[in-house]
């Protein structure tokens, strides 16, 4: 093979991958619409907060609500806050597009500090050495009135990252990382 038409070969598949890549974006878009507020209801499971918040209108988010969910979401074991990724937000709201309601999202866990996640990794199997929730990426969530296998399968077909179902402890993880589902 000449060293064009491998060097050709080569910028195609890399288009290709990014392409393929952003595939869950377009689709995640397809629901957010930029024209509608973006408004999510809260109650955390531990601390027993609720939160009603319009966190992005106009497809503008707004920095002031990001930052009281940042608080909100935070490790509830050490208090540590951390920056929650704007695009599980828009997983949630686009999920309750999809699933045509509103209801409260009950919050098990968010942010989680690399001190919480040792603590609970020593404790069960189930939790990963470099959690998402470290990063602000993932939230582990049921939906008020819905099934929670629903809920599971409505965040799989979204196609916009990782999907946990526990289905003994009754919840669902969603992240922001690859598209990927267990």
């Amino acid at each position: 093979m000449k060293r064009r038409s491998f060097l050709h070969l080569g910028a195609k598949a890399a288009v290709g991958f990014i392409v393929a890549q952003a595939a869950p974006a377009w689709a995640l878009s397809r629901i957010t619409g930029q024209n509608r507020p973006r408004t999510l209801s809260f109650y955390h499971t531990h601390t027993h907060e609720r939160l009603d918040i319009t966190y992005a209108n106009a497809g503008i988010y707004d920095p002031v609500a990001l930052k009281k969910i940042n608080t909100y979401l935070r490790d509830f074991r050490t208090s540590k806050i951390h920056s929650i990724d704007p695009t599980l937000l828009d997983i949630l709201w686009a999920m309750q597009q999809e699933m045509r309601c509103n209801s409260t999202y009950e919050v098990i866990s968010g942010y989680r500090s690399p001190e919480t996640n040792n603590t609970l990794r020593s404790r069960s199997r189930g939790v990963a050495k470099r959690s998402l929730h470290m990063k602000g990426m993932a939230v582990d969530i049921r939906l008020s009135g819905q099934k929670t296998r629903l809920v599971r399968d409505c965040a799989v077909a979204l196609k916009s990252g990782g999907v946990g179902y526990y289905a003994d402890s009754d919840f669902v993880h969603i992240d922001t990382g690859k598209v990927r589902t267990w």
